[in-house]
C-alpha cells in the first residue's frame, strides 16, 4: 500500500497530541511505545526499495530507534541514574550518525570541503554546548559529572547528525519529501535535546512529558521518510555538486566562524580557563577554514585541468582530439630543423563502420572504435601522435622521411589484417588512409592547416579507389577538389533554376520489340563543359546532400510525364516508368508517405511505376531501408534489383526483401554469343528470378544477337541501343507511341547486326 506514509504520519500527530495532553502515565507509554515501534518497523522494511549500495543505512536507523525507545522509557524511571538510560542513548547517535555515513557513501564520494565545513560546524557547535550547557551542568554536585556532562553535550551529537543531514540535502539533485522528512526529524531531535540540556543545567532531570513531543514528532518524520515512496530515491548516485562557496554552505559557516567570537563576549570574562578554550576553538575553526580554502582552490585548479583535458582529448578512446592534434601538428612543423625530415599526416578513415552503426547500434560502434584506437595505439611507434579527430577518423602525425612514413602507413593496415570482435561474432574492417607531408619554417598554422587538408583530400581519394587503401596526397588532387566543388556549386544552380532534364529509355518486349516500360534518367548539360555523364555528376550530388531534392525533382518530372501519356493514350494501362532510387533516399523513412503523395497528385497508379535500386541497398539495409522497401512495396510499386550480379548478389537477399524483378547487369550481356560464362550466368539468373517469381530485364542490349541470346534463355525484357538511348519526352511519344500501335514486331534496322 503506497499510502501507509500517510497513515502513519496521521497516527503520529493524533499520538502526539494525546501524549501532550499528560492524560495518564499508561495513555502516555502507550502512545510513546506505538509511535516508536511503528518506526522501527518502517526502518527496518525500508531497505527493500533500496539498491545494492544503499540498503545497509536504513538497519542502522532502526537499531538506533531501538535504542532511543529503550532510553526514553528507562530515563523517567531512574531519575537517580539517568546514566543507564545514556548508556542506550549515546550509542543511538553513533548508529544514527554512521546511518547518514552510509548514505552519502552511496551517493558518491564526499567532497574535502564537505568533511571540513562539517568539522567547523561541529566544532563550533561543540564549543558553544561545552560553556552554556555542559560546562553548567558539571557545576552541580548533587549527581555524577559524567552526568551532568552528558546533559550537556546532547546538542553537540545533534550538530553533527544535522551538519550530515543537510550535507545530504545539499548533494541532492532534488529534495524527494523522504529526505525532507529525514532532515525535519533530524531537526526535531536537536530541539528536543537542546530542551533537555536547560532542563539539566538547571540541575533538574526530568519535567513535563511536553519535552518529549519532538522526540514523537522526530519518530514520526523518521517512519514518514522510510515509508515514503521516495525513500529509494535518497541512495541513488544522482549527486549535484555543490560549489564550495555556495550560499547554501555559507548560512552554515558564517554563524560557525563568529561562534568564538560572540562566547568570547559573552563568557569569556569567566575564567582564563574559558578564554584559553574559546581561543583554541577559533585556531581551529581558522585553520580548518584556511585548509577548506586551499582546498577550494585545489580544487578548482584541478577542475581547470579536467577541463582542459577534456577540451583536447577524446572522451570515448582517450585520445588527442582534432583540437590538440592540430595544435601538436604547428608545433611539429615549427621546430622541424632542416633536412630531408617531413611532417607527415596521415588521415585513416574506417571503411564499413556506417554498416556496423546501423547493424549493432551505436554502442556497439563505439566498441568498435575502442578496439580500434588500442590496435592504432600498439602499431604507431613512440613520439608518433595519434588522435582521434571524428565519428570513424583517426590521424597520425610522425616526422621522418617518405620510407618511414610509408612504412607506418603498412603497420596501421595491419591492425586490421584480423577481424574485430563485436558481440558474437567478429567484422573485418579496413581503412582508408590519405598521407600528406609538409616541410618546416614558414607560417606553422597555414602549412598545419594545409597539411591536414591535403591529408583529408587524399583520404577521400583512397575511399573513391576502394577499401583498404591508401593514397599519398599530390598537387593534382587539389585540382580534382576544386573541379568538385565547383561541379557541386554548378549542380546546386542546375537544380535551383531547373536546368536539368528527364530523358526516357524504352524497356522493349523480345518478342514482339514494343514497349512494356521506360526508365527515367537524369541528364544535366553544363553551360560550359556540355553533358556531364550520370556517373559524374550523381556521386557529387550524394556527398553535397543534394540527392534527396534531385530524386524528388525527377520523380515529379517522370510522373507529371507518364500522367500526360496515360491520359492522351500515348501509352497503355499495362506500361510503367522505372525510377532510380540511390540508397540514401531510400534510408529515409519518408519517403513511402512522399512517394503516396505525388502518386495521388499526378493520378499514377502505383503498379505503373517501378523503383530501381543497387545491390548494396539490400546488402547494407536492413535497418531503415528494409522497411522503406517494404512500405513501397505496400503501396504497389514494383522494386527492381538495378545492375544485378555484379555486387552482393544472394539469394537470401531476394527472399528477404520484397523485389519484384532483377535487372541484368550490361556487363554479362555484353558477352553473349562471345563468352559462354556469360551465357552460363545469365541463364542461372533467369532460372533464379524464376524460381523466385521475379521479372526479368536485360539492360545494354546493343545487337541483335546479344537479343536473341537472351531472348533463347528466356529473358522477357530489355532495354539498350538496339532500342535507341533515352530521348525526351516528346520524341518518346512520337516515336514508340507510333510503333505501339503499328501492327507486328518493332523494325531493328536501327540496331548493330
Amino acid at each position: 500500500m503506497r499510502r501507509w506514509w500517510q497513515v502513519f504520519g496521521v497516527a503520529g500527530v493524533a499520538a502526539t497530541v494525546v501524549y501532550s495532553l499528560d492524560l495518564s502515565a499508561a495513555v502516555n507509554s502507550a502512545c510513546f511505545i506505538a509511535i516508536a515501534v511503528g518506526t522501527i518497523a518502517a526502518c527496518f522494511s525500508a531497505p527493500r526499495r533500496f539498491t545494492a549500495r544503499s540498503r545497509y543505512a536504513w538497519p542502522f536507523m532502526g537499531a538506533a530507534a531501538v535504542l532511543f525507545l529503550i532510553g526514553l522509557i528507562v530515563r523517567p524511571s531512574v531519575t537517580a541514574q539517568p546514566l543507564l538510560a545514556d548508556a542506550a542513548t549515546v550509542p543511538g547517535y553513533v548508529l544514527l550518525a554512521i546511518f547518514f555515513a552510509v548514505l552519502l557513501r552511496a551517493r558518491g564520494s564526499v567532497e574535502r570541503h564537505a568533511i571540513l565545513d562539517g568539522l567547523i560546524v561541529c566544532l563550533a557547535g561543540g564549543l558553544a554546548s561545552a560553556l552554556l550547557l555542559a560546562a553548567p551542568a558539571a557545576a552541580i554536585t548533587d549527581r555524577p559529572l559524567v552526568v551532568s556532562v552528558l546533559a550537556g553535550l546532547y546538542p553537540l551529537f545533534d550538530v553533527v547528525l544535522l551538519a550530515l543531514g543537510i550535507n545530504l540535502t545539499f548533494t541532492a539533485r532534488t529534495w524527494p519529501p523522504s529526505l525532507i522528512a529525514l532532515v525535519t526529524g533530524t531537526g526535531l531531535m536537536v530541539v528536543g535535546d537542546l530542551a533537555y540540556a536547560i532542563i539539566g543545567v538547571s540541575g533538574r532531570t526530568y519535567a513535563s512529558p511536553l519535552l518529549d513531543v519532538p522526540f514523537l514528532l522526530s519518530y514520526t518524520l523518521l517512519g514518514v521518510s522510510a515509508l515514503h515512496p521516495s525513500v529509494a530515491e535518497l541512495g541513488r548516485a544522482d549527486r549535484h555538486p555543490v560549489q564550495a562557496w555556495s550560499w547554501q554552505r555559507m548560512t552554515l559557516l558564517v554563524p560557525a566562524v563568529a561562534t568564538p567570537f560572540v562566547l568570547l563576549m559573552t563568557v569569556g570574562d569567566r575564567s582564563s580557563e574559558y578564554r584559553a578554550l574559546i581561543g583554541a576553538c577559533g585556531l581551529a575553526i581558522v585553520a580548518l577554514l584556511m585548509l577548506r580554502a586551499v582546498s577550494a582552490v585545489q580544487a578548482h585548479v584541478a577542475a581547470q585541468l579536467h577541463s582542459e583535458y577534456q577540451s583536447m582529448h577524446d572522451p570515448l578512446t582517450g585520445l588527442p582530439n582534432r583540437r590538440m592534434i592540430t595544435a601538436e601538428v604547428e608545433r611539429l612543423v615549427a621546430g622541424l630543423p632542416p633536412g630531408p625530415a617531413r611532417v607527415w599526416a596521415g588521415l585513416l578513415d574506417l571503411d564499413g563502420f556506417k554498416w556496423v552503426n546501423d547493424s549493432w547500434g551505436h554502442d556497439t560502434g563505439d566498441q568498435l572504435v575502442i578496439e580500434v584506437a588500442a590496435r592504432l595505439r600498439a602499431a604507431v611507434p613512440s613520439g608518433t601522435l595519434l588522435a582521434r579527430v571524428g565519428g570513424d577518423e583517426f590521424l597520425v602525425a610522425y616526422v621522418g622521411e617518405e620510407t618511414g612514413a610509408l612504412r607506418l602507413v603498412d603497420d596501421i593496415q595491419g591492425c586490421f589484417a584480423t577481424p574485430v570482435p563485436v558481440r558474437d561474432t567478429e567484422v573485418v574492417i579496413s581503412a582508408s588512409i590519405g598521407l600528406a607531408h609538409a616541410p618546416g619554417g614558414g607560417d606553422a598554422a597555414a602549412v598545419a592547416e594545409a597539411l591536414l587538408r591535403d591529408a583529408d583530400t587524399a583520404m577521400y581519394r583512397s575511399k573513391g579507389e576502394g577499401p583498404g587503401r591508401s593514397t599519398i596526397f599530390d598537387a593534382s588532387m587539389h585540382d580534382r577538389v576544386r573541379e568538385r566543388i565547383e561541379l557541386e556549386g554548378a549542380l546546386r544552380t542546375a537544380l535551383a533554376e531547373n536546368r536539368l532534364t528527364v530523358v526516357y529509355q524504352p524497356i522493349v518486349r523480345l518478342d514482339s520489340g514494343r514497349p512494356t516500360g521506360a526508365e527515367a534518367l537524369v541528364r544535366w548539360t553544363h553551360p560550359e563543359r556540355g553533358p556531364i555523364p550520370p556517373m559524374t555528376f550523381i556521386p557529387v550530388a550524394e556527398d553535397a546532400g543534394l540527392i534527396d531534392a534531385l530524386g524528388t525533382w525527377v520523380r515529379n518530372e517522370a510522373l507529371s510525364q507518364l500522367a500526360r501519356w496515360r491520359a492522351d493514350g500515348t501509352v497503355d494501362g499495362d506500361f510503367y516508368l522505372s525510377i532510380n532510387a540511390s540508397p540514401r533516399q531510400l534510408e529515409d523513412p519518408r519517403l513511402p508517405v512522399i512517394v503516396a503523395g505525388e502518386l495521388r497528385r499526378y493520378g499514377v497508379p502505383a503498379s505503373a511505376v517501378a523503383v530501381e535500386m543497387t545491390e548494396s541497398v539490400m546488402a547494407d539495409g536492413g535497418g531503415i531501408a528494409a522497411r522503406v522497401l517494404y512500405e513501397l512495396r505496400q503501396l504497389g510499386l514494383r522494386l527492381l534489383v538495378d545492375d544485378f550480379g555484379t555486387g552482393f548478389s544472394a539469394l537470401g537477399y531476394l527472399r528477404r526483401f520484397p523485389v519484384t524483378g532483377v535487372k541484368i547487369d550490361r556487363s554479362f550481356v555484353s558477352g553473349l554469343g562471345e563468352s559462354a560464362e556469360d551465357e552460363e550466368i545469365v541463364r542461372a539468373v533467369v532460372a533464379m528470378s524464376r524460381a523466385l517469381g521475379l521479372s526479368i530485364v536485360a539492360e545494354g542490349v546493343e545487337t541483335r544477337v546479344q537479343r536473341d541470346a537472351l531472348a533463347a534463355v528466356g529473358v522477357t525484357q530489355a532495354q539498350g541501343w538496339l532500342w535507341g538511348p533515352g530521348v525526351a519526352p516528346e520524341d518518346f511519344a512520337l516515336h514508340w507511341a507510333a510503333d505501339r500501335h503499328a501492327p507486328g514486331p518493332a523494325p531493328l534496322a536501327a540496331g548493330n547486326p
